[in-house]
């Protein structure tokens, strides 16, 4: 049977016809806006009219049901009402219970189309559903994603929305019912507009007569003569043709086609189980078509009564866990339950699943009286077996001291545990039953501690039964005031350790503090733990004036004792020379430390009290080196107080220029040694020359090598020829102090620096060629060398004297290859001019 919800919240039904849905559900908007008012009637009367001119022939044959909401109860979004079940159509009940509908409460949308698609089973059979609302959602539900669930889980769900004087706004909070269910959305905004709009989904929901079945495929099934109620009963079934979506399920003999209750999919199987119902009697097992409901196969059971027992003690005491067992285990999710005498069924507090055991625990309730441990039926929650037991009172004792300072830990006893869980706490006399305070739990043990609190007086210290948080026992005791004694010195210079002490230890990890005169309890600054000591340390504040050391209780954050003192100005002094290099070292000197971590810094004239740049520990020492920074200008050193950063002292000191120079060549073969030296104070030696593009970036860098204590170094050139700036670089603040410029030519390029050469850029292997010069400098000893090209300068593979030409000649290598010729000064040490020739 095929089942079509129709859930309209102003709802009524067009003329449509004949043929239509076989079940209709109509759910009528009757939340308190339908007493707005459109030309001057209520949209409630306007309704009420339009249902005369709907409901049409295609009644007939049709069970038509009514649900409405927000019409008993203002401002509840559970007033949900079905006013008829799906049934045959009788217009004057019909009619009857819509015009009885008075708007007064909200509009629960969502819950009601969740409802109504659950009483017409919409996940076993086709379901229709049409909204006609005249408001949107208020009770924080989101109808368009229940309509994209009811889409999902529905065998063939849709939804029309028909808007009644919505804006457009709202409009669009509906619309996405009807479209993510392949529905349709109808806006109607007078009287004329709803019956058009509710006459085109009358004509949607009536539909053609299907197709006249196919003769059902012939299926033969399998079950047992007799199952107990609850237990799990094999099935089996052999189809000549079956759907996945086919179902197998057990219902009452005799019930209506399409009934079910428990069911699952034949899928791609042939056996599978089912829950036997709760209840005793005759059964049937059928095999359904899910396309239309019909039965394609039935087997008759019978539902027995199991043989079940169940067991436990004639009495336990209140909240302990006591043993129960059972026998004739019918499922493995029924469970074993304790209740009061007499209690309805289906009622439990504490249970334990059967699974495959016979035994298990219950705890007991915190009441005494008589009660049944029960074996429930999972399927049904029906006692299938009882058993009388009765909780008695416990007897429970606890004991405590008469008495105890405030804060302190102290010891407590108990006897007659009834659950490890159970605790033993400290509350005020008369507190509630389930205050506490600090605690313990009884677990195994007979004894533990307990820290008292901060405030003086009367208290319980109580055994408490965790089932119900019932007390048990209890022992009164006083909590006095602790006498504790704190002392420190009369005064203390800001920043420095001082020594403080005190008695009367509380608990350990009570503590001594430093505040300002007459700060809040719950105030401190430097604190000592008393732990099981008597005397301690405290760092004193940066700021001067006068200050209380405090013995303060943990529990509470109560003073228990204080002592005055006073923080003076420290006298620290600090000095420097009056001029450094922009980042060297430099020594800097003090007096008057106050704490090892106060510390020495530089810093730019007249700045703030917490800014430094490099800085040194005080520690013990009166001196230490700092490191200028890289900008020139005037800057302070000053001595700081670790706590509270405060400047003690200070003293003025100029950062000037480091005058550095620095040389090189001029020009330089790409891949060529170049000798780099440099000239005046060296500020630090992690400072380093370099060599970077023309105008490149400050900070940037290539090769490079730290000057450390030379003055000197060689950097290979660059592989690109260009221009290039060879700097000298101090470390810090990576700010360039000197410059030179280089030009990087071709490997081959020849080099005149005082002469020149000629000689032919390639020639071949062992070939004689001819070399010319000319020197703009004569001496006494000038030569013409032949080499490889990566030849140290005054090394050579042959060499002539000048004074034997120009020109000269020379037999070239037989091997392939780069040759360098050079003219060389020998007394200058000096290469006049370079030149390549390529032997092929």
């Amino acid at each position: 049977m095929r089942k079509t919800l129709l859930a309209a919240t102003v709802g009524f039904l067009a003329a449509a016809p004949a043929l239509a849905a076989e079940d209709v559900m109509v759910v009528f908007d009757g939340s308190n806006s339908m007493w707005g008012q459109i030309d001057g009637t209520a949209k409630i009367e306007i309704a009420r009219e339009a249902m005369d001119s709907l409901m049409g022939d295609w009644t007939e044959g049709t069970n038509v049901g009514l649900m409405a909401y927000g019409h008993r109860r203002e401002a509840d979004c559970k007033d949900i009402e079905t006013l008829i079940e799906p049934g045959p159509y009788e217009r004057e009940s019909f009619f009857s219970k819509i015009q009885g509908i008075t708007p007064r409460g909200k509009t629960p949308l969502t819950d009601s189309i969740e409802q109504a698609a659950e009483t017409l089973a919409y996940r076993d059979n086709p379901a229709t559903l049409v909204v006609i609302t005249d408001g949107i959602e208020t009770c924080r539900r989101d109808p368009c994603a229940l309509a994209e669930d009811l889409e999902r889980m529905g065998v063939g769900f849709t939804a029309h929305v028909v808007g009644f004087d919505l804006k457009d706004e709202e409009q669009d909070a509906v619309a996405c019912i009807a479209e993510r269910t392949g529905g349709r959305f109808l806006p109607a905004g007078d009287a004329s507009e709803l019956g058009t709009a509710l006459s085109e989904v009358g004509a949607t929901v009536a539909k053609e007569p299907e197709p006249e079945p196919e003769p059902a495929p012939e299926v033969e099934l399998t079950v047992p003569e007799t199952a107990d109620s609850g237990a799990s009963l094999p099935v089996s079934w052999q189809a000549e043709t079956q759907q996945p979506k086919d179902y197998i399920t057990i219902v009452p003999a005799g019930a209506e086609k399409g009934s079910y209750t428990n069911y699952f999919r034949v899928k791609e199987e042939n056996e599978g189980s089912l829950r036997a119902p709760g209840e005793t009697g005759l059964f049937e097992v059928r095999y359904v078509r899910d396309e239309d409901d019909s039965t394609l196969a039935s087997a008759e059971i019978e539902i027995t009564d199991p043989e079940v027992t169940v067991s436990a003690p004639e009495s336990a005491i209140t909240g302990e866990a006591f043993s129960v067992s059972w026998t004739g285990n019918v499922h493995p999710k029924d469970y074993v339950t304790i209740v009061s005498m007499g209690a309805e069924e289906g009622a439990y507090t504490d249970y334990t699943r059967v699974k495959e055991d016979s035994e298990g625990q219950l705890q007991a309730p915190a009441e005494t009286g008589v009660y049944e441990v029960r074996y429930v039926l999972d399927e049904g929650d029906r006692t299938l077996a009882s058993a009388e037991i009765e909780i008695t009172e416990p007897d429970v004792t606890v004991s405590a001291p008469e008495k105890a300072t405030a804060g302190a830990t102290f010891e407590i006893s108990w006897t007659g545990n009834v659950h490890p869980r159970d605790y033993v706490t400290i509350v005020p006399m008369g507190a509630e039953n389930d205050e506490y305070m600090d605690y313990v739990r009884v677990k195994d043990v007979n004894e533990g501690k307990l820290q008292a609190p901060a405030e003086t007086g009367l208290y319980e210290v109580r055994y408490i039964l965790r089932e119900g948080r019932k007390p048990l026992a209890s022992a009164e005791i006083e909590i006095t005031e602790p006498e504790a004694t704190v002392t420190a010195p009369e005064n203390a210079t800001a920043g420095s350790t001082f020594s403080v002490s005190w008695t009367g230890n509380v608990h350990p990890r009570d503590y001594v503090t430093i505040v300002p005169m007459g700060a809040e309890n719950d105030e401190y600054m430097d604190y000592v733990r008393v732990q099981d000591g008597n005397e301690g340390k405290l760092q004193a504040p940066a700021e001067t004036g006068l200050y209380e050391v405090r013995y303060i209780l943990r529990e509470g954050r109560k003073p228990l004792a204080s002592a005055e003192i006073e923080i003076t100005e420290p006298e620290a002094t600090v000095s420097a020379p009056e001029s450094a290099i922009v980042g060297s070292s430099f020594p800097v000197s003090w007096t008057g430390n106050v704490h090892p971590r106060d510390y020495v810094t530089i810093v730019p004239m007249g700045a703030e009290d917490d800014e430094y740049m490099d800085y040194v520990r005080v520690n013990d020492d009166n001196e230490g080196k700092l490191q200028a920074p890289a900008e020139t200008g005037l800057y302070e050193v000053r001595y700081i107080l670790n706590e509270g950063r405060q400047p003690l002292a200070s003293t003025e000191i100029e950062i000037v220029e480091a005058g550095m120079e620095l040389s090189g060549p001029d020009t330089i073969r790409a891949g060529d040694e170049i000798t780099v030296s440099w000239s005046g104070t060296v500020p630090h030696p992690r400072d380093y020359v370099t060599i970077v593009p023309m105008g490149a970036e400050e900070g940037s860098y290539g090769e490079y090598e730290r000057v450390q204590s030379k003055d000197e170094a060689k950097l290979p050139a660059p592989a690109e020829t260009g221009m290039y700036e060879i700097r000298y670089i101090l470390n810090e603040g990576k700010r360039t102090l000197a410059r030179h410029m280089l030009e990087v030519v071709d490997e081959t390029a020849a080099l005149d620096t005082g002469g020149s050469l000629e000689v032919p850029e390639t020639a071949s292997a062992g070939e004689t060629i001819k070399v010319s010069w000319s020197a703009d400098t004569e001496s006494g000893d000038q030569r013409i060398a032949l080499a490889q090209a990566d030849q140290a300068d005054f090394t050579w593979i042959e060499v002539q004297s000048a004074s034997d030409g120009p020109p000269l000649s020379f037999t070239l290598p037989e091997e392939a290859g780069q040759y360098e010729f050079r003219l060389l000064d020998i007394p200058g040490r000096k290469v006049l001019s370079r030149a390549i020739v390529e032997v092929q």
